[in-house]
């Protein structure tokens, strides 16, 4: 777990979801396995769908939900056992049907950056499984989020693809 990019700084005024290492969340090497790792960036994902009016209610209320496109998860540093996590979440980029946000994964008490998760999901409508619009308050609410959002930039790494870098 090198960090190759610059080191990650923590962004202020970003929603945080705060979590702790599970012990069944440790695996044979004695720290959290990777799978773990995105299991907690679902959690956060669903904390902050809640705020973001895509919680647990958006698809009785509208028949529609947020399927994942695709993401990406880099990692950065080893968490223990009762290691305490804190997550923060970012509305990088949106259009009418998509959105595409990033995760920053912190070791509560140190700030030390651990991992960091980039998704891309599109609205869905559940009775016809094709993509949609999103219906125009819940895209002004997202919008607004995003242009708060927007003042962060884009986070180091984002949007980038796997390689193997040769000189």
């Amino acid at each position: 777990m090198t960090n190759e990019s610059p080191p990650e700084t923590r962004p202020d005024a970003l929603p945080v979801t705060r979590l702790s290492v599970r012990p069944e969340w440790i695996d044979h090497n004695g720290h959290m396995n990777v799978a773990f790792f995105v299991l907690a960036f679902d959690e956060a994902t669903d904390a902050i769908y809640e705020d973001w009016g895509l919680g647990l209610d958006y698809p009785k209320v509208s028949r529609c939900s947020v399927f994942t496109l695709g993401m990406n998860v880099d990692y950065r540093a080893e968490l223990f056992s009762g290691d305490a996590i804190e997550i923060s979440t970012q509305l990088v980029d949106m259009d009418s049907k998509r959105l595409h946000y990033y995760h920053r994964m912190y070791k509560g008490g140190t700030g030390e950056y651990c991992a960091g998760n980039e998704c891309l999901v599109m609205n869905v409508d559940l009775t016809t499984r094709r993509s949609t619009e999103f219906a125009a308050p819940l895209r002004s609410k997202l919008e607004a989020v995003h242009r708060r959002h927007a003042e962060h930039g884009k986070p180091p790494g984002f949007g980038r693809t796997l390689e193997i870098r040769r000189r």
